[in-house]
């Protein structure tokens, strides 16, 4: 359990689509109000994606493309940069850049470029990109979130009511307690518990619990531990919302995939980890989720058994 291996990028992207509103509140809230949230918004991975190929950008990171609608206005597009690695990089900025200008271009509108730096270096704050040459010259600036800083404010993040508050703490945690196995899991129980004294809904309970279980990975025996205080905690609440059977079943099946398929990257070798899952009695969903297999390539698979 390195800190190399904790996958920051694919929870953050979760929480994003699913809390996209809350993700403004809470980071940019001057902006939450110029959005007119009625006309709805509308994610644009795939355009995003071939805006990276186009521009030659090898280092990937949990970025979103999001459509919005401004109170009154056209449409508008905003770049979500969610920078999760745990050294700075001097082209940063420069990609900020880049892709701004190159959805600029291609959409014809108002790009809006945001930045959450998740690292863990007091100095490194780039919200900046300048080039120029005999007179001719470019400055471009973006607004920046450094997740650090939350850190000296804890009391507010354990007050607010917004989940990316929740997010917060489990993404500074994670960071904190590398190589501190027993730390970790007591920051997972607390955090996990803090969300029924929130009153959160139920689909927000677990939401919210599979990004801490997806980043805050534990060896076995302390899961195991973890589980176990969890369930008494349920069962004294008299709710079961994280620890039935059925949802025990599909977090050892994220658990799996996590585990065995961070470092693959062929088909063949998420499809061996879907067949696994299969035989596990996970639904098709959930594994096209863990294993980014295709429904119907799930299918031909599950008519080969």
């Amino acid at each position: 359990m390195t800190q190399s291996t904790t996958d920051y990028d694919n929870p953050w992207k979760s929480m994003i689509e699913r809390y996209f509103r809350e993700f403004i509140a809470f980071f940019f809230p001057w902006i939450e109000p110029e959005i007119d949230w009625l006309r709805g918004v509308r994610f644009l991975d795939k355009e995003l994606q071939k805006i990276v190929r186009d521009a030659e950008l090898t280092k990937r990171y949990a970025d979103k493309l999001i459509e919005v609608y401004k109170v009154g206005g056209e449409p508008t597009l905003v770049v979500c940069h969610v920078e999760v690695q745990n050294q700075p990089e001097t082209v940063f900025p420069k990609r900020m850049f880049v892709y701004n200008y190159r959805l600029s271009d291609r959409y014809d509108c108002a790009v809006v470029s945001l930045a959450i730096l998740g690292d863990e270096s007091e100095n490194w704050r780039p919200s900046t990109f300048e080039n120029g040459l005999w007179q001719c010259s470019l400055r471009f600036e973006f607004p920046v979130v450094k997740l650090l800083d939350y850190a000296a404010d804890w009391q507010a993040l354990e007050a607010s009511e917004n989940p990316f508050a929740v997010v917060v703490m489990a993404h500074l945690k994670t960071k904190e307690t590398h190589r501190k196995p027993l730390e970790r899991k007591e920051w997972k129980y607390r955090l996990t518990t803090m969300l029924y004294e929130r009153g959160y809904e139920e689909q927000d309970i677990l939401e919210l619990y599979h990004f801490l279980d997806w980043l805050m990975l534990l060896p076995e025996e302390l899961e195991q531990q973890f589980q176990v205080e969890l369930g008494q905690f349920e069962e004294a609440r008299q709710v079961r919302y994280v620890t039935s059977i059925e949802r025990m079943a599909e977090q050892r099946g994220r658990q799996e995939g996590r585990q065995e398929g961070r470092q693959e990257g062929r088909q063949e070798e998420r499809e061996a980890i879907a067949l696994k899952l299969l035989r596990q009695g996970l639904s098709l969903e959930m594994i096209a989720e863990i294993t980014e297999v295709s429904i119907e390539q799930l299918q031909n698979l599950q008519s080969q058994q």
